[in-house]
C-alpha cells in the first residue's frame, strides 16, 4: 500500500484503467460466450455481428446485439450527463460512475445466479442489455481521466498505436509498455472470463463486479489525498 501511496497520480490511474481492461475482457466473455454471442463493451464486435445476423441465414444472434448497442449508448449517455461539469480527472462524480459500474455488475451477477439453467430468454436480454449499460458508463468515465491509449473498453486503437507508433516504425515507442499491457490484459481477462463459466454463469460478473469496487476504493482514495494536498498547499499560501 505504501509503494501505492508513493506513485504519481497519472500513474495510479494508469493501473487503475488497466485493471478495468482486464474486467472488461472477463465481461465481454461472459457475454459472448454465456450469453448468445453478444459483446457487452466491445461493440465493434457488436456491429460486424449484426451486420452478418442481418443477412438471415447466418444463425447470429441480432436482438441481443441491437439491445447491447442500444444500452451501451444509454450507459454512456447518462454518464455524459452526470460528468459533463466534473474537472478532467478523477472527481466525486467519477467515483460514483465506477461505482455505479462496480455494483450493477455485482446486481447481474445476482440475477444470473439466482436464474434457473440455461438463463431464460428475456432474463438472458436484461442482464446482456444491463452488461452493457454498465460498461457503457465505464467508458464514458474513463474517458474523463483521460489516459492516453487506454479506453478500458476497446483495444483496436491501442493495437494500432502500438505498431504503427513503434521504433520498428520509425516511431519513438513512447507508451509502448501500456499499449503491450493493455492488449494482454483485456486478452487475460477474457481467458479468465471463459475459464469462469465452467464454474458459474455468475462468477466472471461477481469478479468483475469486486475488481471494479477496488478500482473506485483505490481511486477515489487517492482523489481524496490530492485534495488534502491541494487545501494544506492552499492555506500555506494564503497564510502568507
Amino acid at each position: 500500500m505504501r509503494r501505492i501511496r508513493s506513485l504519481r497520480t497519472d500513474r495510479i490511474h494508469l493501473i487503475l484503467m488497466l485493471a478495468l481492461t482486464f474486467s472488461t475482457g472477463v465481461v465481454d466473455a461472459v457475454g459472448y460466450l454465456g450469453l448468445d454471442r453478444v459483446f457487452t463493451g466491445n461493440m465493434t464486435g457488436n456491429v460486424v455481428i449484426l451486420g452478418m445476423a442481418l443477412l438471415g441465414d447466418t444463425g447470429l444472434p441480432i436482438l441481443r446485439p441491437v439491445l447491447a448497442l442500444l444500452f451501451f449508448m444509454l450507459g454512456a449517455a447518462l454518464a455524459g450527463r452526470a460528468l459533463r461539469h466534473a474537472h478532467p480527472g478523477w472527481s466525486h462524480r467519477t467515483s460514483m460512475a465506477f461505482f455505479t459500474v462496480g455494483l450493477g455488475l455485482g446486481v447481474l451477477a445476482l440475477v444470473v445466479g439466482l436464474s434457473v439453467d440455461p438463463v431464460p430468454e428475456l432474463t438472458g436480454s436484461v442482464v446482456t442489455s444491463g452488461m452493457a449499460t454498465m460498461m457503457g458508463i465505464q467508458a464514458a468515465a474513463a474517458r474523463k481521466l483521460k489516459v492516453v491509449d487506454v479506453t478500458t473498453v476497446v483495444v483496436t486503437s491501442t493495437i494500432t498505436a502500438f505498431a504503427s507508433e513503434s521504433k520498428l516504425a520509425g516511431g519513438d515507442g513512447k507508451y509502448w509498455a501500456r499499449r503491450l499491457l493493455a492488449i494482454i490484459l483485456i486478452l487475460t481477462g477474457a481467458v479468465v472470463g471463459a475459464a469462469a463459466l465452467h464454474i458459474a454463469l455468475w462468477l466472471g460478473l461477481a469478479v468483475s463486479a469486486v475488481l471494479t469496487i477496488a478500482v473506485v476504493t483505490l481511486g477515489h482514495s487517492r482523489y481524496k489525498q490530492d485534495q488534502r494536498i491541494i487545501e494544506q498547499e492552499t492555506l500555506e499560501l494564503t497564510g502568507l
